[in-house]
C-alpha cells in the first residue's frame, strides 16, 4: 500500500511540475499562396548558445504545439525546404502559454523582391566532420583575396608563402565548390579569387571517394579547404590584371581570367615574376622529390622532411624562399557538369619554367660520445626546370545505383642544375678536413598516375559494392659530373688528398599497381560490415653508373664501387573487415586490414637475389560523438606500414660528397607506425566563442633511422637501419572570442611536441629528445572604410639532448611579432604596412645575430565608383633585413643555415580587377 501510495504521489508531483512548464503554439502558412505548410521543423534553441532544446513538425494543416518547455529565453526557428527561415527571440515563464498565430513563410527566391525576414546566421556550424564558415560574418574589404578572407577564420593561420594550418594541421587542398582548381594548386584559389564572391568556406579532413560511398573510415585523409561560391557569382566573368616594375630589376606580372556559365567554368592565369611569386602547388615535394628521406625538427616546433634521393643534386624543382628567382608560368582549367549534374569533367593544364641561383652558409654540430664535430659550408648554386603537368577527372553517374570516377594526372620536367660546394670539418678546433666540389645534372623526370573507382548501390539500402584499381609510374633519366678535392689533415698538415673526376648516369623507374574490391553489408538501420581485399603490385629498377676519367679526358671506366644496377620489387596481398556504427551524435567505425607482403631483390651487379616475406597490419578506429551541432569529441587509431624505398636498400655507395658517403641496406624491414588523435572543437554562437583542441601520439616498431659512423679523418659514412623506440606527441588548442565592448577579435593557442628519435652514432645506441612548447596570441580589429588592424605574436622554447653526450644541451628561445595595418584614406587612398619581426635567441654554438625585422608598406589609390583599379607604390624589406634563416635538430645534429634571399625593393604596380558577374543564367 506504501508502494501505491509513493507511485500516485510521483505522478501527480510529476504532472503538478509539467503544468508549470510553457506551451508555445500557432501555425505555419505560405505567405504567397496562403497555403498551410504541412510537416515544417519548429525548433526552440536557447538562446545563450544556440543549442537544440526541443523540436517538433506541424501537421497535415499547418498546426504545431511544442508542450513541457522549461523557463528561459529562446530563439523560435522555422524551417522548410525552399522557404526562407524564420528567427524570433522568446521569453518563457513557467506558466506561459504562447498562441503565436499564423506565421507567415517566404519563399526564398521572392525574398528580395517582396519581404526581408531578419535573421541572425550562425558565422560557424558543424556539420558531421565539416566546420562551415559562413564568409558573410567576417567582413573584408573590397577586392579583398579568399587569403584575405581565411585570415580573419578563427583557428586558421595563412603564413608568408600563402600555405595554410588549420587547427593545428597543414592544409593539403583547395577546392572550390568541391572541385580541384589548376589541380592542387591552392595560392591559385586563395591569391586570385575574390572574397565576396565566397558563400561558405568548409574545412574538413577529405576521405577517399570509397570510404565516402561505404560510410566506413579506411584512414586515408588529408585536411581541406571547399570554397562555396555564392550562386549568383558562378554566371558571367571576372579576373585581374596585374603589372609591376621596381628598381634592381624586380618586376611582377600576372593575369587571372575566369569566365563561368553556370555549371561550367574556364579559367586561366599567367605570371612573370622575379619577386617570389611562383603559383606551384604545395604537393610539388611529394609527387617531384626524390625518395626516402628522415624528419626533423624546425625551430618552431614543426616536424620538417628532408628528400634524399638518388639525383647528383638536391634540388626538387621548387622555390622556397632560398636565392634568387624568375618563373614563367600559366595554367588552363576546365570544370563542367551536365546532364542533369550526372556527369562531371574536371582537367587542369599548368606549364612553367623556374629559374633559381643564390648561395647558402650552413653551419651544424654533430655530437659524438667523446667529442663534437662542427662543419661549416658554403654553396653557389644555379638551377633551372621546364614543368608540364596535365591533370583531369571524370565522374559518370551511370544511374541512380551506380557510378564511375576516372582521375588522370601526368607530369613531364626537364631539370638542370650546378653547384659549387666547400666544406670545412673541425673535431673541436682542430681542421681534419676540408673539400671543394663542382656538380653539374641534367635530367628528365616523368610520371603518369591514374585511378578508377566503380561504385554499384544493390536493392537492398545500404549494401553495396566498389571496384578500385590505381596506377603511378614514374621514371628519371640523368647525368651530370662530379669533380671534388678533399684534403684530410693531421697535426694541422695535409696528410692524404682525395680526387674525385666521374661523370654519372642515372636510370629510375617505378610503377605501382593497387586494387582494391570492397562489399559492405547492412546488419541494422544503424550499422553496417565492410569486407575488402586488394592486392598491391609494386616494382622498382634502380641503374646507376660512375665513370672514371681517363687520360685522354674521356669518361669511359666504370668505377663499380660506386655503380649498381638493382631492382626490388613488392607483391602484397590485402584484405580485411571493418564495423561502422552510426546513430544520432554517436559514430563508430572499427576494424582494419592485414597484408602478406613479399619482396624480391636483385642486385644484377653482384649476381645475388634474395626474397623475404612479411605480414604488415593496417588496424583501424574511429569516434565521433557530437554534443551539439557546434561542440563534438573525436578520437582516431591508425596503424599503418612504411616500405623502404629502393634508395635505402640498393648496396651502392653514394659519393656525391666525398666527406659524407652514403650506402644502402639491402636487409631493411618494413616499419610500423601507430598513430593515435583526440580532437576536442566548441563553437558558442551567441558570443562568437571557439575553442579547438588536439592531440596526438605516434609510435614505430622497426622505424628507418640512420647508422652513421665517423672515421679518425672526418669521413661520414651513413646506412638507413632499422630501430625501435622512435616516437614523438604533439599538442595544439586554439582559443577565439570576440570582446564585445571594444568590437574586436582575440585569438590564442598553446602548443607543443615531445619527440624521441633513434640512431647510431660510431656504433653508439643514441636516444635524442628534442622538446617545443609555444605560445601565440592574436588581436585582430577593423572599421569598414576606415582602418583594419591586426597583431599575431608567438614565442616558442626549443630543447634538445642527445645520449651520446647528456651533458651536451641545446636549448634556445625564438620570437615572432607580426603587427599589420591598413588606414583607408579620403580619395581613395590606402596606406599599408606590415612588419615580420624574428627574434632568435643566440647559442654556445651559434653565436651571430639572426635577428631581423621584415617590413613592407604600400600606398595605394584606387580608382571608380566600384573600386576596380588601383594603382600601388610599395616597398619591400624596408629595413633590408631579409636574411633566409633555418635552425633544425636532426637526431644528434644541430644545423642553421642562411642564405642569400629577396631583400629590399621599390616597386610601381597597376592593378586592375574586373568582372561581369550576375548575368542571366543559360538555358539547359
Amino acid at each position: 500500500m506504501k508502494k501505491l501510495f509513493g507511485v500516485v504521489l510521483c505522478i501527480l508531483f510529476a504532472q503538478f511540475c509539467l503544468a508549470q512548464q510553457a506551451v508555445v503554439k500557432g501555425s505555419v502558412v505560405d505567405t504567397l499562396n496562403r497555403v498551410p505548410l504541412s510537416h515544417t521543423v519548429v525548433a526552440l534553441l536557447h538562446a545563450k548558445d544556440s543549442v537544440l532544446a526541443k523540436f517538433v513538425r506541424s501537421d497535415e494543416k499547418g498546426h504545431f504545439e511544442i508542450n513541457h518547455v522549461p523557463a528561459g529565453k529562446y530563439l523560435l526557428l522555422i524551417s522548410y525546404p525552399a522557404f526562407a527561415d524564420y528567427v524570433d527571440p522568446l521569453t518563457l515563464s513557467d506558466t506561459s502559454v504562447i498562441q503565436l498565430g499564423k506565421i507567415m513563410l517566404t519563399q526564398r527566391s521572392r525574398l528580395l523582391q517582396e519581404v526581408v525576414i531578419q535573421q541572425k546566421v550562425a558565422a560557424i556550424k558543424m556539420k558531421g566532420d565539416t566546420t562551415e564558415f559562413n564568409a558573410g560574418s567576417f567582413k573584408t574589404e573590397a577586392n579583398a583575396s579568399v587569403e584575405d578572407l581565411l585570415k580573419k577564420l578563427p583557428g586558421i593561420q595563412v603564413d608568408s608563402k600563402g600555405q595554410i594550418t588549420a587547427q593545428g594541421e597543414s592544409v593539403k587542398k583547395v577546392l572550390v565548390d568541391g572541385e580541384e582548381f589548376f589541380g592542387d594548386d591552392p595560392t591559385l584559389v586563395t591569391k586570385n579569387l575574390r572574397a565576396d564572391m565566397v558563400d561558405k568556406v568548409q574545412l574538413y579532413d577529405k576521405k577517399s571517394d570509397q570510404a565516402v560511398f561505404t560510410g566506413i573510415d579506411d584512414g586515408e585523409k588529408s585536411k581541406t579547404i571547399n570554397i562555396q561560391l555564392k550562386e549568383d557569382k558562378k554566371r558571367g566573368f571576372f579576373g585581374k590584371v596585374a603589372l609591376g616594375a621596381g628598381d634592381k630589376g624586380f618586376h611582377n606580372n600576372e593575369a587571372m581570367i575566369n569566365v563561368f556559365r553556370g555549371k561550367q567554368k574556364i579559367s586561366a592565369y599567367g605570371i612573370i615574376s622575379n619577386t617570389g611569386k611562383i603559383g606551384l602547388n604545395w604537393g610539388d615535394r611529394e609527387k617531384f622529390g626524390s625518395g626516402g628521406g628522415e624528419m626533423s625538427m624546425s625551430d618552431d616546433g614543426d616536424m620538417v622532411f628532408y628528400s634524399q634521393g638518388d639525383d647528383l643534386d638536391g634540388w626538387d624543382g621548387r622555390y622556397q624562399g632560398q636565392g634568387y628567382p624568375l618563373v614563367q608560368t600559366s595554367g588552363l582549367n576546365y570544370s563542367n557538369k551536365w546532364d542533369r549534374d550526372q556527369q562531371n569533367l574536371n582537367a587542369n593544364y599548368k606549364i612553367m619554367k623556374l629559374f633559381v641561383d643564390g648561395s647558402t652558409h650552413t653551419e651544424s654540430q654533430n655530437i659524438l660520445q667523446d667529442t663534437v664535430y662542427y662543419d661549416n659550408s658554403r654553396e653557389n648554386f644555379q638551377n633551372n626546370i621546364f614543368r608540364n603537368r596535365l591533370s583531369g577527372s571524370y565522374e559518370n553517374q551511370i544511374d541512380s545505383s551506380s557510378s564511375i570516377k576516372l582521375k588522370v594526372d601526368g607530369s613531364l620536367d626537364h631539370k638542370t642544375s650546378g653547384a659549387f660546394n666547400q666544406l670545412e670539418r673541425l673535431k673541436g678546433t682542430d681542421l681534419v678536413n676540408n673539400n671543394q666540389r663542382k656538380t653539374s645534372s641534367v635530367s628528365d623526370i616523368g610520371g603518369f598516375n591514374a585511378s578508377l573507382l566503380w561504385r554499384k548501390k544493390l536493392k537492398k539500402k545500404g549494401r553495396t559494392i566498389s571496384l578500385s584499381v590505381a596506377e603511378n609510374y614514374s621514371r628519371t633519366n640523368g647525368e651530370g659530373l662530379l669533380d671534388a678535392v678533399t684534403n684530410f689533415y693531421k697535426m694541422g698538415q695535409v696528410d692524404s688528398v682525395q680526387k674525385i673526376d666521374q661523370r654519372k648516369t642515372t636510370n629510375n623507374e617505378r610503377i605501382e599497381i593497387n586494387s582494391n574490391l570492397a562489399y559492405t553489408e547492412p546488419l541494422s538501420k544503424s550499422s553496417s560490415l565492410l569486407v575488402n581485399y586488394g592486392v598491391v603490385v609494386t616494382n622498382n629498377h634502380s641503374n646507376r653508373n660512375s665513370y672514371n676519367r681517363n687520360a685522354d679526358g674521356k669518361y669511359a671506366s666504370l668505377d663499380s664501387l660506386y655503380s649498381n644496377d638493382y631492382a626490388f620489387n613488392i607483391l602484397t596481398h590485402k584484405g580485411g573487415i571493418s564495423y561502422g556504427y552510426t546513430k544520432k551524435k554517436l559514430r563508430i567505425n572499427l576494424g582494419g586490414n592485414v597484408g602478406l607482403t613479399s619482396f624480391h631483390q636483385s642486385d644484377v651487379f653482384r649476381d645475388t637475389m634474395r626474397t623475404r616475406n612479411f605480414v604488415n597490419w593496417y588496424p583501424r578506429a574511429v569516434f565521433r560523438y557530437n554534443f551539439t551541432q557546434q561542440r563534438r569529441l573525436s578520437f582516431d587509431y591508425n596503424g599503418y606500414t612504411q616500405q623502404p624505398n629502393i634508395n635505402q636498400l640498393q648496396p651502392i655507395l653514394v659519393n656525391d660528397d666525398p666527406v659524407n658517403v652514403v650506402i644502402g641496406n639491402p636487409n631493411l624491414k618494413p616499419a610500423f607506425s601507430s598513430n593515435f588523435n583526440l580532437n576536442f572543437s566548441d563553437y558558442k554562437v551567441m558570443t562568437n566563442r571557439s575553442i579547438w583542441m588536439s592531440l596526438n601520439y605516434q609510435t614505430t616498431s622497426n622505424g628507418i633511422s640512420s647508422r652513421s659512423y665517423l672515421d679518425p679523418s672526418g669521413k661520414r659514412t651513413t646506412q638507413a637501419v632499422n630501430v625501435n623506440g622512435n616516437s614523438n606527441a604533439r599538442f595544439y588548442s586554439y582559443f577565439g572570442w570576440k570582446v564585445v565592448p571594444l568590437d574586436m577579435r582575440l585569438g590564442g593557442n598553446l602548443r607543443g611536441s615531445i619527440n624521441r628519435n633513434i640512431n647510431y652514432v660510431n656504433d653508439q645506441y643514441n636516444v635524442t629528445r628534442s622538446n617545443n612548447v609555444g605560445l601565440g596570441l592574436n588581436a585582430a580589429k577593423d572599421k569598414e572604410k576606415k582602418y583594419q588592424v591586426y597583431l599575431d605574436m608567438s614565442a616558442d622554447y626549443n630543447t634538445s639532448v642527445s645520449s651520446v653526450q647528456s651533458n651536451l644541451r641545446t636549448n634556445y628561445w625564438t620570437y615572432n611579432i607580426n603587427p599589420s595595418m591598413d588606414l583607408y584614406l579620403p580619395l581613395k587612398i590606402q596606406l599599408h604596412g606590415d612588419m615580420n619581426y624574428m627574434i632568435r635567441q643566440k647559442t654556445p654554438v651559434f653565436t651571430t645575430n639572426n635577428n631581423a625585422a621584415i617590413i613592407n608598406a604600400y600606398v595605394a589609390k584606387k580608382f571608380g565608383k566600384k573600386e576596380l583599379v588601383q594603382v600601388n607604390l610599395s616597398m619591400n624589406d624596408v629595413l633590408n633585413q631579409n636574411i633566409g634563416f633555418d635552425r633544425s635538430v636532426e637526431t644528434n645534429t644541430i644545423t642553421q643555415t642562411t642564405r642569400t634571399t629577396i631583400g629590399r625593393y621599390g616597386m610601381l604596380s597597376f592593378i586592375w580587377n574586373f568582372n561581369k558577374l550576375g548575368a542571366a543564367a543559360p538555358k539547359e
